[in-house]
């Protein structure tokens, strides 16, 4: 395990959402304050507000790339299909560990009450989103920085 994903991991442990866990372990390199970072990700937790969609952790991959590769004019068609090329293989990367990036049927669950989960120990055993969080981490290295 290299040090960003032990970092995200300890921050998923200390109760931040998957998203939150991955970008603040990012945001030096991303050049973000760690409060601005986590006040970024935290709409992203629970599959973006425990809608159970795309997983918090791949939506922080989506922010760091956008921060570190993004493209900023809207006409340059050459570009824009650069940087989306770059997305969709980081998303296949998670998916080729994982098969999906939906929160919902990673943790093949479909709750999505808007009241979070109560981090005990349990939800810790059972929940393996610390997974996904390492593997957003290592994906990240590998690929963007």
């Amino acid at each position: 395990m290299n040090d960003k994903e032990k970092i995200a991991e300890d921050l998923f442990k200390q109760g931040y959402n998957c998203a939150q866990s991955v970008l603040g372990a990012f945001h030096k390199e991303i050049g973000m304050s760690f409060e601005d970072s986590l006040k970024l990700a935290s709409s992203f937790g629970g599959g973006m507000g425990r809608m159970r969609e795309v997983c918090g952790a791949v939506s922080s991959m989506f922010i760091i790339a956008g921060i570190k590769k993004g493209y900023i004019s809207p006409n340059d068609d050459i570009v824009k299909e650069k940087h989306y090329t770059l997305i969709q293989n980081l998303a296949e990367k998670f998916k080729k560990e994982y098969g999906t990036i939906i929160c919902r049927e990673l943790l093949g669950e479909d709750d999505n009450s808007p009241v979070p989960s109560k981090r005990t120990e349990q939800y810790y055993q059972e929940r393996p989103c610390e997974n996904f969080i390492k593997t957003a981490a290592k994906i990240i290295e590998e690929n963007l920085l």
